[in-house]
């Protein structure tokens, strides 16, 4: 696929319950339904993740909109197609709603095949505007491997500074990022 430049802007569509039962059940083409986008093959590696949000949703359904999200572009008509086509490029969202201090933290990931264009910070200046429309919120937080150098470029490009490092049971060292949240997000 021939992605045009600038990149498009990024959509963070919710993925609901239902879209994520479905995303678990490998129903990719049902989720793409829900969501208004066709899924990639990649999410159905991403089983963990849907089951791990799914729970979290039906503990408190009202929290599902803080959780993960399709990150949807759109490409404009001309671009290989007569109308608008919305892509997804990967999933975003937030770990959990702010905490006392106003912290959130960011969590994303592009497709494989559609690392290297630019997506990740679109998908990250996406959720830094989300992030900005919640009054609640006044710090964003990002955790990254310190061998993730794509990542860690990229959070650094956004603005965010380095505030310390932590222990994942799952990922291991990670190195801790913040920025406050700004107006213009």
């Amino acid at each position: 696929m021939t992605l045009p430049s600038p990149l498009p802007t990024i959509e963070l569509r919710v993925l609901s319950a239902e879209a994520l039962r479905a995303l678990y059940r490998l129903d990719l083409a049902g989720a793409g339904r829900l969501v208004g986008a066709e899924m990639p093959e990649f999410f159905a590696t991403q089983g963990w993740l849907w089951r791990w949000r799914l729970h979290q949703i039906d503990a408190d359904p009202s929290s599902a909109h803080w959780f993960v999200r399709a990150a949807v572009a759109v490409l404009p008509a001309g671009t290989g197609s007569e109308a608008s086509t919305p892509i997804v490029v990967g999933h975003a969202g937030f770990h959990g709603p702010p905490d006392d201090d106003g912290r959130i933290e960011i969590g994303y990931t592009v497709v494989p095949d559609l690392r290297g264009r630019g997506f990740g910070h679109a998908i990250v200046t996406a959720l830094l505007a989300e992030a900005a429309r919640e009054s609640a919120v006044r710090t964003v937080r990002a955790s990254v491997a310190p061998t993730n150098a794509a990542s860690l470029a990229l959070v650094r490009r956004a603005g965010f500074v380095q505030v310390g490092e932590q222990w994942d049971d799952e990922d291991g060292l990670e190195l801790v990022f913040e920025r406050p949240v700004l107006a213009t997000d």
